[in-house]
C-alpha cells in the first residue's frame, strides 16, 4: 500500500439517534482510486461527505472521532471548513452543472478564490477541460450554457469544475449511476488518466466498474467495514465471509 493520505480514526456519524457508522478505521491510499462497495443504506456515502465536511449540511448529526488529511483532523471544529473543500472535489450522483454557460462553470470556483485574470482563466478552463476529456467537444460553444449538455457530457464537465481549484483528492459518489455504458467507461477512463494526479475515493455499486478501476477497495455492511485491502486481492480472494457472500450474490445477480 502506498504513503497514506487520509487516515480515519475511530469515526462514528449517528444521524437522528441512528448509528449509521461505526468506529471506521480506514487509511486511503495518495495517488490511487480506493473504491467504496457495499449494499444500499450500508453507508457509503455518508463516509464520502464525512471526508470533506458535507455531513455538516445535514440536521441532527452527531459525529465523533478523527478523519486527518496530510495530518490535519478536518472534524476539528477550528479549522476552516472552506480550505477543507478546496483539497477534497465533491462529485455527486446525479450531473450539477451551474446554471452558467461551460465557461463559467470550470472558472466559478478559481474566481471564488480570488483569480481574476482572464488569460489566467482561460488556461485553467482549457486545462481542466482537457483533462476531463471535454475539450475537444465544447471548445467551440464555451458560451453557451452547460445545462445543454448531454447527461454524461455534463458529469465530466462536473469533474473539470471540480479540479479547477487544484484539489488533493477527488470524492466520487456513484458519479456513473445516471449514465448510459459508453458514458459511464468515459468517466472511468478520465478518472484512470488523473489516477497519477489524484487521489480519488469512488463509491459505487457495480462491481464490474469498482474491479475496472480500483487499486484498493473497502467493503461495507451496515455501517462497519468488513474488509479492505488491495482491490485485486478482495476481489479475487476475499478473506471474510460477508465479503465472500456479497461478491458472489453480486456476481450471480449480474449473471
Amino acid at each position: 500500500m502506498s504513503k497514506p493520505q487520509i487516515s480515519i480514526e475511530n469515526l462514528n456519524v449517528y444521524y437522528e439517534g441512528n448509528h449509521v457508522l461505526k468506529n471506521i478505521n480506514l487509511t486511503i491510499p495518495e495517488k490511487q482510486i480506493t473504491a467504496i462497495i457495499g449494499p444500499s443504506g450500508c453507508g457509503k456515502t455518508t463516509l464520502l461527505k464525512s471526508l470533506n465536511r458535507l455531513i455538516d449540511l445535514e440536521t441532527n448529526i452527531k459525529i465523533s472521532g478523527k478523519v486527518l488529511i496530510d495530518g490535519v483532523n478536518i472534524l476539528d471544529r477550528r479549522v476552516d471548513v472552506t480550505s477543507v473543500r478546496k483539497k477534497l472535489g465533491f462529485i455527486s450522483q446525479t450531473p450539477n452543472p451551474l446554471p452558467m454557460s461551460i465557461y463559467d462553470n470550470i472558472a466559478y470556483g478559481p474566481r471564488i478564490h480570488g483569480l481574476k485574470d482572464r488569460k489566467e482563466l482561460d488556461k485553467i478552463v482549457e486545462r481542466c477541460l482537457r483533462a476531463a476529456g471535454l475539450w475537444n467537444e465544447v471548445n467551440s460553444r464555451l458560451k453557451q450554457p452547460a445545462t445543454k449538455l448531454s447527461i454524461g457530457q455534463q458529469q465530466r464537465l462536473c469533474i473539470a469544475r471540480a479540479i479547477a481549484v487544484e484539489p488533493q483528492v477527488l470524492l466520487c459518489d456513484e458519479p456513473t449511476s445516471a449514465l448510459d455504458p459508453i458514458s459511464t467507461r468515459h468517466i472511468e477512463n478520465q478518472l484512470l488518466a488523473l489516477r497519477n494526479d489524484y487521489t480519488t475515493v469512488f463509491v459505487t455499486h457495480m462491481l464490474r466498474q469498482a474491479r475496472r478501476i480500483a487499486d484498493y477497495a473497502v467493503f461495507i455492511y451496515m455501517g462497519e467495514i468488513v474488509e479492505q485491502g488491495p482491490a485485486k486481492e478482495l476481489f479475487v480472494n476475499p478473506q471474510k465471509l460477508r465479503t465472500k457472500t456479497y461478491i458472489k450474490d453480486e456476481i450471480d445477480y449480474v449473471i
